[in-house]
């Protein structure tokens, strides 16, 4: 294959569609939050996937997974952990079991922030894939998109 194969082009033009897709998506998710409830989008991802912690086995994330989770680095993510800290929407605790390890999790204020800021989320969201399906190049992603049944962890008490 070479750099002017059509597969290759013909890939790339794809990617470019679903980069522009996603970039759409998180720019329009971003400036609702932000201006309804002064949260950016990873912020919101955020005290998302830590508000699906449990105490079972296995119900806290370590930082890496919770990296992954938000797709930012470990040092990122602590980062953006601090600051929520410090607004008082998350705490962190040293883990009862394993002195070197610690928890991150969400504060009473930042449920109900979260609480709060999930409808404008998924409104955003849905004005955003709305708007890119009038695209008949991004249609067949969003209609893609519409079709996904992604696992969402459990959360139990």
């Amino acid at each position: 294959m070479t750099a002017t194969d059509p597969a290759l082009t013909s890939l790339a033009q794809s990617w470019c569609a679903l980069s522009l897709l996603h970039g759409r998506i998180e720019a329009h998710i971003e400036r609702a939050l932000q201006a309804g409830h002064d949260l950016s989008a990873r912020e919101y991802s955020l005290l998302d996937v830590l508000s699906r912690q449990h105490d079972g086995d296995g119900g806290h994330l370590q930082m890496k997974q919770v990296a992954d989770a938000v797709v930012l680095s470990q040092s990122a993510t602590t980062r953006l952990v601090t600051r929520l800290e410090d607004r008082g929407l998350l705490e962190r605790y040293l883990c009862p079991t394993d002195r070197r390890g610690i928890y991150t999790n969400v504060t009473a204020a930042g449920l109900e922030l979260l609480e709060a800021a999930r409808p404008t989320n998924d409104a955003a969201l849905r004005e955003a894939l709305d708007e890119a399906a009038k695209n008949p190049e991004l249609a067949p992603l969003v209609r893609v998109v519409e079709t996904l049944k992604a696992p969402v962890p459990a959360v139990t008490a």
